[in-house]
């Protein structure tokens, strides 16, 4: 039987308007217990390019950029079994219960998922016609090949819900 693995806890505040969502951190994130802690995942390069901030690998200072821009991160699955760090090698998991979440920081005016596994696991949790708009953006991952700059178009569409 395969380890099993959790999430982190939400980084939300009562300011942040926006919700991200992951499936659950890989292995290199769980190492460093730091979300998209994997080098070549571009999340933190997306952000940074997003609000013309200086890029840091200082996790507080990556942790105080959300903030600053109204920006929450976490993940739909709170635990599951996984061999290495594939969306697909996920098993027996356990949701979060982003409901709570959503119900206790009502600013939130969208969500957006970080990939397909993510987008999917939400749309079973909270319904597709749920009160605030849920869309899914290109995945971080280095395992998703499409180019930075295709990745970073479709993540601009988070600037329309913070304007």
């Amino acid at each position: 039987m395969q380890n099993r693995i959790s999430s982190f806890p939400p980084l939300i505040d009562d300011q942040s308007e926006i919700l991200i969502l992951g499936s659950i951190p890989g292995v290199k994130s769980l190492e460093k217990q730091q979300y998209y802690g994997h080098p070549q995942n571009k999340f933190w390069t997306i952000i940074f390019h997003l609000f013309n901030e200086e890029f840091t690998e200082d996790y507080n200072e990556r942790k105080n950029i959300l903030k600053k821009h109204h920006l929450a991160v976490w993940d739909v699955i709170d635990s599951c079994e996984r061999k290495g760090s594939l969306d697909s090698e996920i098993k027996n998991e356990e949701a979060n219960r982003i409901d709570e979440l959503l119900e206790e920081h009502a600013h939130i005016k969208a969500i957006f998922c970080n990939g397909g596994k993510s987008y999917k696991n939400l749309q079973k949790l909270l319904g597709k016609n749920y009160k605030l708009p849920i869309i899914q953006l290109p995945s971080t991952s280095p395992l998703h090949t499409v180019s930075f700059d295709s990745k970073l178009q479709e993540w601009r569409k988070i600037l329309e819900f913070l304007a």
